[in-house]
């Protein structure tokens, strides 16, 4: 019989398993090899999970011991309401395990930590081409289709 899967915060205990499943998301978005993630980023990412001065969240999913899936999620402030709104940064199951429901139980734990941190909206993006998220998120949420435009600083002169 398999073993449920359950949504819960991340714990310093999880660091392992979480950078691997944050690796295979990585790499899952070119980011690998001379694009990956620099250490120091990805220390910095952990370290704010745990940090009460931060607004980043991370919630893992997990079956039998083991991770099979995360969410990053931040509280922001904007421009069109009073109340906080709530950006899913990054969502990820292990490839391996799709098909669970492991995606949609990791948003709706999502909408409900943003729920009860009084929020009045979450949003998110994905690529294009990421044809299967899509078709959860569309039963989950609206497609805005506002286009995501973006500049690296370091970059520009």
């Amino acid at each position: 019989m398999e073993h449920a899967i359950s949504i819960r915060d991340v714990a310093e205990t999880d660091y392992d398993q979480w950078r691997s499943l944050w690796g295979q998301y990585n790499a899952f978005y070119g980011r690998e090899g001379p694009t990956a993630l620099s250490d120091a980023i990805i220390k910095s990412t952990w370290r704010r999970f745990f940090d009460p001065n931060e607004q980043v969240f991370c919630l893992v999913a997990e079956q039998a011991g083991n991770l099979v899936g995360l969410a990053h999620y931040i509280f922001h402030r904007n421009t069109i309401t009073i109340e906080n709104t709530c950006y899913l940064q990054d969502l990820f199951s292990d490839s391996k395990m799709r098909g669970l429901g492991i995606g949609r139980q990791l948003v709706t734990e999502f909408y409900e930590r943003a729920r009860l941190a009084g929020t009045r909206g979450v949003y998110w993006h994905t690529h294009a081409s990421n044809q299967t998220a899509m078709k959860l998120y569309d039963r989950m949420a609206e497609n805005t289709e506002f286009v995501v435009y973006r500049s690296s600083l370091s970059k520009r002169r």
